[in-house]
C-alpha cells in the first residue's frame, strides 16, 4: 500500500519539508484516482508506508496526460493503531524557501495526498451557513496582514472497515494479485480495508529546542492546536517542524458494499483455475445460490403487473414535475397539475404494458404468447384499485350532501378515459413488449429447491427498517406537499421537488441492492419480492407521517367523514409511492444480480 503526495518536483528529498515542497506545484484543480480502483486488507499493526524515503511511482496513460506525478511520502501510519503529535523533521528555513512558501500560499495551492488510493479530503464550512462539504487536499498555509503561516500539523483520520476471517491463513484476491493475511493459530482474526481518508491541518509553533533533538517518529510533548495561535510563522532563519497524528474510526458506507462486491469479483477473475480449484472447498454466499438465484419468484404475473404500473407512475412523477419546474403547469392555473398528471397516466400506459409483458416473458422462460392476459391485467390493477377507493370515498360524500362529491357525469368521461385511451395503449404496450427477445439469465437453474438457512435476523425485520432511509430523503419536503394538499397552500418549489426526486430514486436504487446482497451472502435466493418492499417499505413511512400530520396539524378537522376521506387518500398516495419506489428497486436489482453472475465464470 503506497501513501502518495502528488506534485511536480525535480528533486527529493528525505525530509517532510520536501515532500511538502512537492504539494506547492499542485493546484487546484488536479486529478485524482477513482476510489475503489484497487483494495488492500491489513491485520491489525501493519505498517502503511514504503520504506527508502521519497521515490516516485509509476504514473499510467490517464494520470500523463492530466499532468499528474505521484511520489511516495515518509508518512508512517500502523493500521487501527491511533498515534499522537509523531515528529517528521526540523528544517531552518531558508530565504529562498521562505519566498517559495509565500508565493505558493498567495497562489492558493494545495497538498494533495491519497491512501490507498483514496484521496484526502477535508470539510470546510460553508460561507454564512453552518453546512459543511468535502474538498480534496488541504492548504499549504495561510496568510493574515502580510504574515504567512504554514500548515506544519496535520491531523489525519482513517476510516476503515473491519471484517473478520478464519483459518491458518485467509487468501485474499485483489485487481493487482494476492493479500495472504496469516490468522494466528487457525483462530478468527480481524482484518480491515480502507473505506476513507480526512485530514484537518493546523498552524502550530513547536519548541524547536525539543524538537530537533527528536528523531523521525519520535512522539512530541503533548499539545493541541488552538485557533487563537501560536502559528508558525514563515520566514527566513525559522525552524519549522513537522509533526502530524494518526486515529482510525470504523464505518460502514455504500463504498464498503461496493468494494466488497469488486472484491468477490476479482477473486474468481484473477486467480488460475489452479488457485480456483483450490478455494472450491472455500466457497460461501452467493456463490453457492447461483443454481436458484434466478429461480421464479412465487406470484411472478404480480409481480410483473406491479413493476408496469410502477414505471407508470415513476414516469407520470418525474415528467410532471420536471414540467412543472420549467414553468409550464403552474400552481396558479387551478386544476392543470392534477390534469396533466390524469393525461400522462393515460398515455404512460404503452409504457406499463411493454415492461409488465417483457417482465413476463423473461420470467416465463422466452414465452410471450400470453400478453393479451397480461396487458388486460396491468391496465386495470391500480386504476382499478384507485377507482374502488375513490368510489367508496364518493358515498360518503354523498352520503353527507357535500358538494365535493364526483357528479355521475365525471364518473363516465373517467370510465371512457380507462377503456378507450389507457387500455388500448397497454394492449399496444403489451404486443410491443412480447415481440424482443427476453431477457436470458446468465446462470441455469437447478430443479431441485436449494434449502435456505435459518436467518439471525427476519427478513421482513431488515425490509422494513430499509424504508427509513428513502423516508429521511423526502420527509422535510413531505410538510409542504400535505400543506398544499389539505391547507390551500399554494406549493412553488417545484425545482427543488424535482431534485428529492432523484435523491429519492438513487437512494431507494442503493438501498435495495444493498439488501439484495446481503440476503443473497446468507444463501437467501428468494430476493425477488424482498428487493421490491425494500425500497417499497417507504411507503409505510409516509403513511405514518401522514397519520401523524392528521393528529397534530389537522387536529381541527370537522367530522368521521373528513377523517375517512383523508386515511382513504392517505392510503392511495402510500400505494403509489409503495409501487413506484418498488419497481425502482426491484429493477435496479436485478440488473445487480444479472451483472454479479455474469461477471464471474461458476459451473
Amino acid at each position: 500500500m503506497e501513501f502518495s503526495v502528488m506534485a511536480f518536483i525535480s528533486e527529493a528529498r528525505n525530509c517532510f519539508f520536501s515532500t511538502l515542497m512537492l504539494g506547492f506545484l499542485v493546484q487546484l484543480a488536479h486529478g485524482f484516482y477513482l476510489p475503489g480502483s484497487y483494495m488492500h486488507a491489513y491485520p491489525k499493526g501493519a505498517e502503511l508506508w514504503v520504506k527508502g524515503g521519497v521515490r516516485k511511482s509509476v504514473e499510467n496513460l490517464g494520470e500523463l496526460l492530466t499532468g499528474d506525478d505521484i511520489e511516495n511520502s515518509p508518512y508512517r501510519f500502523r493500521m487501527n493503531v491511533d498515534e499522537s503529535n509523531l515528529v517528521l523533521c526540523t528544517k531552518t528555513l531558508s530565504e529562498t524557501d521562505a519566498n517559495h512558501f509565500k508565493q505558493r500560499i498567495d497562489d492558493l495551492y494545495q497538498v494533495n495526498l491519497m491512501l490507498d488510493n483514496l484521496p484526502v479530503i477535508r470539510y470546510v464550512h460553508a460561507k454564512d451557513s453552518d453546512y459543511m462539504f468535502p474538498v480534496t487536499g488541504y492548504p499549504i498555509g495561510f496568510a493574515v496582514n502580510k504574515d504567512y503561516y504554514l500548515s506544519n500539523h496535520v491531523k489525519f483520520k482513517v476510516l476503515i472497515h473491519e471484517y473478520e476471517n478464519s483459518g491458518s491463513e485467509s487468501v485474499m484476491a485483489f485487481a493487482d494479485g494476492l493479500d495472504a493475511i496469516p490468522s494466528g493459530g487457525g483462530k478468527n482474526m480481524s482484518g480491515y480495508t480502507i473505506v476513507g481518508f480526512e485530514v484537518t491541518p493546523c498552524s502550530l509553533k513547536h519548541d524547536s529546542s525539543v524538537s530537533s533533538k527528536l528523531s523521525m517518529y519520535d512522539s512530541l510533548p503533548d499539545f493541541s492546536c488552538n485557533l487563537d495561535g501560536p502559528y508558525q510563522i514563515v520566514q527566513a532563519g525559522e525552524p519549522v517542524t513537522f509533526s502530524y497524528e494518526v486515529s482510525f474510526e470504523k464505518r460502514i458506507v455504500f463504498v464498503i458494499f461496493l468494494r466488497t462486491v469488486r472484491r468477490d469479483l476479482t477473486r474468481y477473475e484473477e486467480l488460475d483455475k489452479e488457485a480456483q480449484a483450490q478455494m472450491t472447498e472455500e466457497l460461501s454466499g452467493w456463490k453457492l445460490i447461483v443454481g436458484d438465484v434466478f429461480r421464479v419468484p412465487p406470484h411472478p404475473k404480480l409481480l410483473c403487473i406491479l413493476v408496469g404500473d410502477g414505471v407508470r407512475l415513476t414516469g407520470m412523477a418525474v415528467v410532471t414535475i420536471f414540467f412543472s419546474a420549467l414553468g409550464f403547469m403552474s400552481p396558479a392555473s387551478r386544476g392543470m397539475l392534477l390534469t396533466g398528471m390524469v393525461l400522462l397516466y393515460l398515455f404512460l400506459g404503452i409504457a406499463a404494458g411493454y415492461v409488465s409483458c417483457r417482465a413476463w416473458k423473461t420470467l416465463n422462460g422466452g414465452n410471450g404468447e400470453d400478453w393479451r392476459s397480461m396487458s388486460w391485467r396491468s391496465a386495470s390493477y391500480f386504476p382499478g384499485i384507485t377507482f374502488l377507493i375513490l368510489t367508496l370515498l364518493n358515498f360518503l360524500l354523498w352520503g353527507s350532501k357535500s358538494t365535493g362529491a364526483i357528479p355521475f357525469s365525471l364518473y363516465l368521461i373517467i370510465l371512457a378515459l380507462w377503456f378507450c385511451i389507457s387500455v388500448p395503449l397497454t394492449l399496444l404496450g403489451g404486443y410491443l413488449g412480447s415481440k424482443p427477445e427476453h431477457i436470458s439469465f446468465p446462470v441455469r437453474t437447478n430443479q431441485i429447491l436449494r434449502e435456505i438457512p435459518r436467518q439471525k435476523y427476519p427478513s421482513w425485520l431488515l425490509i422494513v427498517g430499509a424504508g427509513t432511509l428513502p423516508f429521511g430523503t423526502i420527509f422535510i419536503e413531505l410538510f409542504f406537499i400535505m400543506s398544499s394538499i389539505w391547507l390551500g397552500r399554494v406549493y412553488y418549489v417545484f425545482g427543488f421537488l424535482f431534485i428529492v426526486l432523484i435523491l429519492l430514486v438513487v437512494v431507494c436504487a442503493e438501498v435495495s441492492v444493498i439488501l439484495t446482497y446481503m440476503h443473497l451472502c446468507v444463501e437467501d435466493w428468494c430476493w425477488w419480492w424482498k428487493a421490491f418492499f425494500s425500497s417499497g417499505s417507504v411507503a409505510l413511512y409516509v403513511f405514518l407521517y401522514a397519520v401523524n400530520y392528521l393528529v397534530f396539524d389537522l387536529h381541527k378537522l370537522s367530522g368521521s367523514v373528513s377523517t375517512i376521506l383523508y386515511i382513504g387518500y392517505s392510503l392511495l398516495m402510500a400505494l403509489a409511492l409503495m409501487i413506484a419506489s418498488g419497481t425502482i428497486g426491484l429493477l435496479v436489482s436485478f440488473y445487480f444480480v444479472h451483472y454479479l453472475f455474469s461477471s464471474v465464470k461458476l459451473d
